[in-house]
């Protein structure tokens, strides 16, 4: 179960720099919770598609440098990676957006069930994040 919890996660980063959302949400559990970086907790595969959509709206990322680990059992696994993004277009209550790039270490944490992902915990350094892109 191992390997395969660690395939999981690398086919939902996979799907997310394609940008095949379809692909993405589909690795999800119905009831998926997601944790958002210093934000709130959703919960449901379409609350997790909207915020998909205003993030792909708002942003354009890809991330590189994957590390995966998981646990022996496979109902857990973590990520780390970097984020290469660009700032498009104003998201809410942050600054303007022109077009701003940044490079942005960034982790996961993920519960896994029935070969989904359950669960999914984003970590990023905010304020590293607001200091690239008001430059």
């Amino acid at each position: 179960m191992h390997a395969t919890s660690e395939q999981l996660i690398r086919d939902y980063y996979d799907a997310f720099n394609a940008g095949d959302m379809d692909r993405f949400l589909a690795l999800l559990t119905d009831d998926v919770i997601h944790d958002i970086n210093q934000g709130e907790r959703e919960t449901g595969r379409d609350a997790f598609a909207a915020f998909m959509t205003r993030m792909n709206r708002c942003y354009q990322e890809r991330l590189e440098d994957m590390v995966i680990m998981a646990s022996g059992d496979g109902r857990h696994a973590a990520a780390e990676f970097v984020v290469l993004g660009e700032y498009r277009t104003m998201d809410e209550g942050l600054p303007e957006a022109n077009g701003q790039t940044y490079r942005l270490p960034a982790g996961a944490f993920f519960e896994i069930r029935e070969g989904r992902v359950a669960r999914v915990t984003n970590y990023y350094n905010l304020n590293d994040w607001l200091a690239q892109v008001s430059a």
